[in-house]
């Protein structure tokens, strides 16, 4: 059997598990399974390599997908100019896990993120400082958007929530929001800045897909913002790593 799940703490909210289950059947693809592995600590990594010898990929979410790193035998070059990885290949060499990690959080965001921008603005808010957010910094640089970033604690070049000026935001054509506020089952939470400046021609991007409308995405619809949730992006880059995955092995 070919074993492949995703880690993570908690994954209550992932629907990894359903996605590429009902790939499995839909495409009848047999002898090939998908679990969620969840994770108290990320060292606990090694002891799940070793309890699942079937175990040829997994996909990573939050909080690990900077920790994951430091478990890498090699990473995609794209991958590490990013600082982040959200799918590992696990291959055996020399009777041991050999961990590829590669980063498809990025290319997902850049297409999702095209197909809803009429033109490119030339700010974004990045809400968040983690992992995800370190995939969207890095497409946005590469579109020529410049990011600012916004977060709980003090970050260079960016902005604590209480001191995000106003102009700052109502200026922004893009916010995105890369944290885990709102998610199921905690549906209530929203990053907290100032909603009252939000305006209508901004896009609102919330990379969180359950629930399907955020209680961040609420706000920018009150706002007359067009707003996109991260649906489309789970999916397409669900499917960059099942490529990867089923990649010849160097």
């Amino acid at each position: 059997m070919r074993l492949f799940g995703i880690i993570g703490f908690p994954l209550g909210h992932s629907f990894s598990q359903k996605h590429f289950t009902e790939k499995f059947e839909r495409e009848s693809i047999p002898g090939h399974a998908y679990r969620r592995f969840e994770l108290t600590d990320i060292s606990k990594l090694t002891g799940l390599l070793e309890s699942e010898p079937d175990l040829c990929g997994f996909n990573v979410t939050i909080p690990y997908k900077i920790q994951v790193i430091d478990y890498l035998d090699e990473i995609d070059p794209a991958a590490e100019e990013i600082g982040a990885v959200n799918t590992v290949r696990v291959t055996r060499r020399k009777g041991r896990p050999f961990l590829q990690g590669f980063n498809t959080d990025a290319p997902a965001f850049r297409e999702s993120l095209l197909k809803n921008l009429i033109t490119l603005p030339e700010t974004a808010l990045v809400l968040g400082t983690g992992g995800a957010a370190k995939s969207v910094t890095h497409t946005l640089i590469d579109l020529n958007i410049i990011p600012i970033l916004v977060a709980r604690r003090p970050v260079r070049g960016g902005y604590l929530y209480d001191e995000l000026p106003g102009e700052v935001i109502s200026e922004a054509g893009l916010i995105v929001n890369t944290t885990p506020l709102g998610m199921a089952p905690a549906t209530g939470a929203m990053p907290p800045m100032d909603y009252s400046y939000l305006r209508e021609g901004q896009l609102l991007f919330d990379l969180i897909y359950n629930p399907p409308v955020t209680a961040f995405l609420e706000m920018g619809e009150e706002h007359g913002c067009q707003t996109v949730n991260g649906e489309e992006m789970f999916h397409i880059q669900a499917e960059l790593a099942w490529n990867i995955w089923n990649e010849p092995v160097r």
